[in-house]
């Protein structure tokens, strides 16, 4: 498939889940924001309306994308309170779900890596891009989702997904390697704006550049 030209888009992951606090396989199951997760949810918001008024941004513009699963939609809708206009529909496309993990949905990180150390977050090599659990997917699947998906995606969308799909799309978008994603912790309670070839994350407190992390 052919590289597209990426647009500017802004992304957020979803608000935390309580599978996430505790470290947990969860991928393609449909796992519900804990209280955290909504207020970060919430916050992402008002940083969103802050950042588009900055920019000079009508948010009745966009185009909102979100991956079906609960936890990203619900974040979706909970970022989209902070707006006080009416905003075009929420666009749900099944190829923003996180990657599936096949068995490993409902195990402990930690419990995965003492079968597997070479699995584990921090430890991942290039290799991990083709790895494909029992009943799962590959990142390389991942991508070649993503890449269809780039061809409906529009300038100065709005995009929330996954921790997964963000770090998919520092490797096409960036061009950031394999394994610096891999091991990459994507953050909750952001925003990443995508420009011209970077990212850029923003929270309420701090704005930097993740490509000199």
């Amino acid at each position: 498939m052919t590289a597209p030209d990426w647009p500017d888009f802004y992304f957020a992951r979803h608000g935390e889940t309580d599978w996430n606090r505790e470290q947990r396989y969860q991928g393609s199951r449909d796992i519900p924001l804990n209280r955290t997760g909504q207020l970060q949810a919430d916050a992402n918001g008002f940083l969103l309306r802050d950042l588009l008024e900055r920019e000079g941004v009508d948010p009745a513009s966009l185009n909102w994308f979100a991956s079906p699963l609960s936890r990203a939609s619900e974040t979706m809708d909970r970022m989209r309170a902070a707006f006080d206009i009416d905003l075009p529909p929420v666009i749900h496309d099944r190829r923003l779900i996180e990657i599936s993990f096949g068995d490993f949905e409902g195990r402990l990180h930690a419990e995965i890596a003492r079968e597997h150390a070479a699995l584990a977050p921090g430890e991942r090599d290039e290799s991990y891009w083709q790895f494909r659990p029992n009943g799962g997917e590959n990142y390389d699947d991942v991508a070649m989702r993503l890449l269809d998906f780039a061809q409906t995606l529009t300038r100065h969308a709005v995009v929330v997904a996954h921790g997964g799909v963000l770090r998919v799309l520092r490797h096409l978008v960036e061009g950031t390697s394999r394994s610096d994603v891999l091991n990459w912790p994507p953050p909750q309670g952001v925003i990443a704006h995508f420009v011209n070839g970077r990212m850029t994350l923003h929270s309420a407190e701090n704005t930097w550049d993740a490509s000199v992390d």
